[in-house]
């Protein structure tokens, strides 16, 4: 290239506060980056694969509006409780008074609390669903949490339904105290009665489930399925590793190493729930809705 030539193109060339002009442009949420392999997608392309990177898989976190749509037959969801709403029974308080956290965390999420339940058909299946969101105080299971859990689950047992639950939490919620940890015993406790019923109940275990929530409900599966690279745990590694005074594997506490070492029964991809969830339940003979009649 001459030198006339150079200093054409370099005219031509936008300078650099008009390549920032077109990058404030560009919507905003129109693309993402994937964490994990880098890929630089739309939006719209992540959103259509259930909010896993069509390269590398990874799985991001999503809300429980979105696992709802993903697993339940458009049209037949129908939401009980969601009027619950959690109090302070304790008066706590840490950096801010815990009323005003739930108050700002309901103008966040849109939520009453950190749980969404309902009955549903997947596949035709009817089915009762239970999805924890991480948003809403790091899906940690206060009062209300245990309180809809369990009435769901009674109210399985009555309808002779599939229990489903999407675990996805942090664990107890400190706020609330003793009262928190009674939910473990309460929820684990309308299990046994809906099991004794020879009735299903499938726990997901997303990314995170720790805590309380791993030692109760999310641990007391007919199947224990999990999604890729999930962190599952009860305690933290570093707790763990102070405690036994040895270095941990690098993939401890996530979805493979359990299923290695037998706490987990499945691993299933977002993109695959539904269908596979659908086969499993068939295996117990659950009926399928179709018009009027009932087809096994």
């Amino acid at each position: 290239m001459s030198l006339s030539e150079w200093l054409v193109t370099k005219r031509n060339l936008p300078s650099k506060s008009t390549l920032r002009q077109r990058a404030l442009e560009i919507p905003e949420g129109l693309w993402i980056k994937c964490d994990e392999c880098g890929l630089l997608m739309y939006y719209k392309t992540l959103n259509n694969n259930a909010k896993v990177c069509p390269q590398c898989s990874h799985h991001f976190r999503t809300s429980s509006h979105d696992r709802i749509e993903q697993l339940v037959d458009k049209g037949s969801w129908q939401p009980v409780n969601s009027e619950l709403a959690s109090t302070d029974p304790l008066g706590f308080r840490d950096k801010k008074m815990y009323s005003k956290r739930l108050k700002d965390m309901k103008a966040k999420t849109g939520l009453s609390d950190a749980v969404q339940t309902g009955l549903g058909t997947l596949n035709q299946i009817p089915i009762a669903l239970g999805v924890m969101d991480f948003r809403f105080m790091g899906g940690s299971m206060g009062s209300v949490v245990g309180e809809k859990l369990a009435r769901l689950i009674e109210m399985a047992t009555r309808l002779k339904r599939p229990v489903i639950i999407l675990c996805a939490s942090g664990g107890a919620r400190m706020q609330e105290g003793m009262l928190s940890l009674m939910q473990m015993a309460k929820v684990s406790s309308a299990l046994h009665k809906h099991q004794q019923k020879k009735l299903v109940y499938l726990p997901i275990l997303t990314s995170p489930t720790t805590g309380g929530v791993t030692a109760s409900f999310a641990m007391l599966g007919d199947l224990i399925i999990a999604e890729p690279k999930a962190l599952i745990a009860f305690a933290g590694r570093r707790v763990i590793e102070q405690t036994i005074r040895e270095d941990l594997p690098s993939n401890f506490q996530t979805s493979e190493y359990l299923f290695e070492h037998g706490f987990v029964d499945l691993i299933i991809s977002r993109t695959e729930l539904k269908r596979q969830l659908s086969i499993i339940l068939s295996f117990y003979q659950y009926p399928q809705k179709n018009n009027d009649s009932v087809v096994y």
